[in-house]
């Protein structure tokens, strides 16, 4: 008799457990089918190398839950800046796929991947030699973070920050090498559908 009591309580303890299991699955696919943000952002920009100025950016990113605390983000963005003293202008068209952990609603950080398609345009005015314009597309990796603040219960201010981390590369003028890598901070709203 007291072990079919003690297999009755086992049985009990285990449709217990995988009812609770059960309800935070249904619970978490209820929350991450309604947790997709579409997020349009302007931003500055500014390369860890010379002495440029913070150029203007824009961006659209689509996020989304992928467990209770991680959340998945694609995005497209453009940038541009010119460089040598005005002899190269940049161009980049970053379409990167992220990981963000959100341990608080209002906080987030991770990394991701990106490809990166630059177009290099030389000025060749300002150039003694002849120098071919190039596009190329560069693979680059990004660590960040951000903030988000509520304005409404399918709305919210996104604040984000990452560095940019690629390869350096090599350029027909002076210095025959330059290192791409660069600074982004960009202020967004999130809007959840």
């Amino acid at each position: 008799m007291y072990t079919q009591r003690a297999r009755l309580y086992g049985l009990a303890d285990r449709a217990l457990i995988g009812l609770v299991i059960l309800l935070v699955l249904v619970l978490t696919g209820v929350r991450m089918a309604n947790s997709a943000e579409l997020i349009p952002a302007l931003g500055l920009t500014r390369p860890t190398e010379g002495n440029s100025d913070a150029k203007m950016f824009g961006s659209l990113a689509l996020r989304g839950g992928i467990l209770p605390a991680v959340k998945g983000e694609l995005e497209v963005a453009y940038r541009s800046e010119d460089m040598f003293d005005d002899r190269l202008h940049v161009s980049m068209w970053p379409v990167t796929a992220s990981l963000w952990f959100s341990p608080l609603p209002a906080l987030y950080a991770g990394g991701g991947v990106g490809m990166y398609v630059t177009r290099y345009d030389y000025d060749q005015d300002k150039i003694p030699f002849a120098v071919s314009d190039d596009t190329s597309q560069d693979f680059g990796v990004h660590l960040g973070g951000g903030l988000r603040f509520p304005l409404a219960p399918t709305a919210a201010v996104d604040l984000q920050g990452r560095f940019v981390m690629m390869r350096e590369k090599d350029s027909p003028l002076v210095p025959e090498k330059f290192n791409p890598d660069f600074w982004m901070a960009k202020a967004g709203v999130a809007f959840g559908f």
